[in-house]
């Protein structure tokens, strides 16, 4: 197997959709009106308050797919989300498409189904999903060469999608003035998502690195899209002078001061079903579960 850094393609085209309500961006990669394209990390709106659902973000990505006339070829989930809701089975209903994600996502399955006391409604061999993707995995978006790397600490499923010179970070990497992701979720480890950052650092310097979410300072709005060199010199969490246990000791104590994300509950419990929701119960509800005083 080639290394990542070789992968030649045509230089995709990335049209990102940022949504303020989660900090999220989802993308939609191609290679041009009328090509096959991918979408990743696509947002499913939720309402925590009234436990009501919405596909207003989804229809951006829809309007924007059809107007380019583009062949959805794959939904690209870089881990379960804490933060939002998926859109992947919409956007695969309406657009066509598989369901994607790293086949470390079992692991992920195995410790939330015990915390929501899923039983036998969830099964955790990640059959939910279209295609679990290994590391090092190779495979096609139309024209565009594409590649999954696994670059756990965040949790242990996370995957980066490195489709020609664009590589899709999901949570190892933010903006290199907001830093790197939280790793006190279960099976998270910051030396682990030291060493995954150090396997994207390693690609070629112009590589063009997307993030998936941005919590800009006050100084600036969204951003979310950098380059390897940018994130080695300046990345205020891992640039190049940081060693892996200074990193550590940084993250571990940082960890200890966050609170958990607003939609952690009802995210993990979708997400880990590929976006699914729970089936109705016998008045046609669809119930998501609050676990008390387990996280």
């Amino acid at each position: 197997m080639s290394n990542p850094a070789q992968l030649h393609t045509p230089e995709p085209k990335v049209e990102p959709f940022f949504d303020p309500a989660t900090a999220t961006v989802t993308y939609v990669v191609h290679a041009g009106r009328g090509s096959a394209c991918a979408i990743v990390d696509p947002v499913l709106d939720y309402d925590p308050k009234s436990g009501r659902t919405s596909t207003e973000s989804a229809e951006r990505v829809i309007a924007f797919v059809r107007e380019y006339g583009l062949r959805v070829e794959w939904l690209l989930e870089t881990h379960a989300h804490a933060d939002h809701l998926s859109a992947a089975p919409y956007l695969k209903a309406q657009l066509g498409g598989r369901i994607a994600i790293g086949e470390h996502i079992r692991a992920v399955q195995g410790v939330f189904r015990a915390v929501f006391n899923l039983g036998e409604t969830l099964s955790p061999d990640g059959s939910q999903f279209d295609v679990l993707f290994r590391d090092g995995e190779t495979f096609q978006v139309g024209a565009l060469a594409a590649r999954a790397l696994h670059v756990p600490g965040h949790t242990p499923a996370d995957l980066a999608y490195q489709i020609g010179n664009a590589v899709f970070v999901g949570d190892t990497l933010f903006m290199p003035d907001v830093g790197s992701a939280r790793c006190d979720f279960p099976g998270g480890d910051a030396h682990t998502l030291y060493r995954s950052a150090r396997k994207l650092l390693d690609l070629p310097g112009d590589t063009r690195l997307f993030m998936c979410h941005d919590y800009p300072p006050a100084s600036r709005g969204p951003c979310f899209e950098t380059t390897v060199s940018a994130q080695r010199s300046g990345n205020i969490h891992l640039n190049e002078t940081v060693s892996e246990e200074a990193f550590v000791q940084m993250r571990t104590a940082r960890d200890r001061t966050l609170a958990m994300p607003n939609l952690i509950l009802p995210s993990i419990q979708v997400n880990i079903r590929a976006g699914r929701m729970p089936e109705p119960e016998a008045n046609g509800v669809r119930y998501l579960k609050i676990p008390l005083d387990a996280l």
